[in-house]
């Protein structure tokens, strides 16, 4: 099952969509006033916010007709390929603490991380309610057939969904303790303490980390890339918790540069997880999809 030429454009072409009108042309919608200042949705404006929703709904939407036939499945990669050019263009955490190091000021920051995710989040998926909004104006008969798996239980479907929710938050935790490395250093209360990795360190990270994760849950819950999506935006939240409290924070001051950090997903922007997070998810699982396909294919020519 490879994909054609032509499908490849659709998808490069989808892309470009939201690299233009979103990463490009609406930069200054985030763009910090420091050159070297990370991209955060507090500092987007009421207004900026509006627009930004409007520009992803617009997104979603056209990236559905120019992927066409194929809208359902390709137009939902416009919307995170803008914001992946805000989340290389921003700079890192590093930064941020080296320009507000007190205990306060780092406080303050992992606080907005909690609920940061979930801005992006929302910006991700209203692209995604872009392509569904297109839907409505081309005939749904002439899309590739999907077929959708039956449950007998709304129980059953409820816990399949909690279960692969935190499968795939475990899963792309556990991958990106592991991916998303530099430097480190041992520390006689922390254990091991990191240096912040550069950007294209965990970009590659959170790709292969939620892409991992994605094709997990595709191949053994049979669950479709939207559970690792938000187990992205909980991640950043549940990780500032419990590895940016004040003891930790307290401790990193005394002891190490602002640089430095106890725990890898810390170092990781809100922007960059979830538009990464994406982006990787849907990656993974059309591996898997495409996995499952060779296995069939396999299996049937043995058999024969």
């Amino acid at each position: 099952m490879e994909l054609s030429w032509l499908i490849k454009l659709r998808i490069a072409a989808t892309a470009a969509v939201g690299v233009v009108l979103i990463g490009i042309l609406a930069w200054p919608l985030v763009a910090p006033a420091d050159p070297f200042g990370a991209v955060l949705a507090g500092n987007i404006s009421p207004v900026g916010r509006i627009t930004l929703a409007v520009l992803a709904l617009l997104v979603g939407f056209v990236g559905y007709f120019i992927s066409w036939p194929y809208g359902r499945h390709i137009g939902v990669l416009a919307v995170p390929a803008g914001l992946a050019i805000w989340a290389v263009r921003s700079g890192t955490i590093a930064n941020m603490i080296q320009m507000n190091p007190t205990l306060p000021q780092r406080q303050a920051i992992f606080t907005t991380f909690k609920w940061e995710p979930i801005f992006w989040l929302v910006i991700t998926v209203v692209g995604f309610f872009g392509v569904l909004l297109a839907r409505k104006f081309q005939p749904t008969q002439n899309e590739p057939a999907k077929i959708e798996p039956k449950s007998n239980s709304k129980a059953n479907i409820y816990l399949n969904a909690a279960l692969t929710l935190v499968v795939s938050g475990v899963i792309a935790t556990i991958c990106l303790r592991i991916f998303a490395q530099n430097t480190k250093a041992t520390d006689s209360e922390l254990g091991l303490v990191m240096a912040q990795p550069n950007t294209g360190q965990i970009v590659f990270a959170v790709l292969v980390s939620f892409g991992i994760a994605a094709f997990v849950v595709k191949k053994f819950f049979d669950a479709g890339y939207i559970w690792p999506i938000i187990a992205s935006a909980l991640i950043t939240a549940f990780v500032s918790t419990i590895y940016a409290n004040q003891n930790v924070l307290q401790h990193l001051i005394r002891r190490w540069p602002a640089v430095i950090f106890s725990e890898p997903i810390t170092t990781i922007l809100p922007i960059q997880i979830v538009t990464f997070g994406t982006l990787g998810s849907i990656c993974g699982y059309w591996l898997a999809v495409r996995y499952n396909y060779w296995r069939r294919q396999e299996t049937s020519t043995k058999i024969t």
